[in-house]
């Protein structure tokens, strides 16, 4: 083939080849136009759900907005500028009402009651053992003789329960104590219930009971134990 021949038909194949991508392209033309119709519609929906989800955000208030005053902030909606209102008069928090002023206080008056205001059960004296053990055997020990562990580790001693100041001072003294301190002994109201602190009392007149309780009250069986425990106890107390 000649030069110019082979020209010729170089041109021809590449005519044969735009003449048939023209013929395509009308039914290429529609599927690439709706690509891109659905793009923008896409891309629409898209700014619709932020801008909803932006208005949504805009008017939420969660518990990290909450419509509160902070503590001591003053306030336009009272006279006085305080957004910390004082109690009503008379109101009583739950659970805090003092009516029984023996039970609460241990006094009539100004006088210490001589009496528990309470059932005293053998369920009641082992709740005041176990609390005792709890709050008071540090200090007083187990048996109440003022030698708990912290004083054997130089804590000042208190009085033993079975010194006769103490065995004869009426039982509404020792609730009084508990619930407001003595000396270099600090309160335990928030420690210890009232109902609790009466148990504790109860069971420390027990204990002084059992270092002062008549022979005659010991069972017959039970003396022979008594004999040895009385050669082993420590001297009495009496100051």
């Amino acid at each position: 083939m000649t030069p110019r021949r082979a020209g010729q038909a170089r041109d021809e194949r590449h005519i044969s080849r735009a003449l048939s991508k023209a013929l395509l392209l009308p039914r290429a033309l529609p599927k690439a136009f709706g690509k891109a119709s659905r793009r923008a519609n896409q891309i629409r929906r898209g700014a619709v759900l932020v801008l909803l989800a932006a208005a949504v955000l805009a008017c939420r208030q969660d518990m990290h907005d909450q419509p509160k005053y902070r503590p001591l902030r003053g306030s336009e909606i009272f006279a006085d500028k305080r957004s910390a209102r004082p109690f009503v008069p008379g109101t009583v928090a739950r659970g805090t009402l003092r009516e029984d002023t023996v039970l609460y206080t241990g006094k009539i008056g100004n006088e210490f009651v001589t009496e528990i205001p309470v059932g005293v059960t053998a369920e009641v004296l082992a709740r005041g053992q176990t609390q005792f053990q709890v709050f008071c055997s540090p200090c007083h020990g187990r048996t109440g003789r003022g030698d708990g562990m912290i004083v054997q580790r130089g804590f000042k001693k208190p009085s033993s329960y079975h010194v006769d100041r103490l065995r004869q001072a009426p039982i509404g003294y020792f609730y009084d104590v508990m619930t407001n301190g003595f000396a270099a002994m600090s309160d335990y109201s928030a420690q210890v219930s009232p109902a609790d602190r009466w148990a504790i009392a109860a069971y420390v007149r027990a204990l002084q009971y059992s270092q002062y309780a008549p022979a005659a009250d010991v069972p017959a069986d039970k003396h022979g134990e008594l004999d040895r425990s009385l050669a082993a106890a420590p001297a009495r107390e009496h100051h």
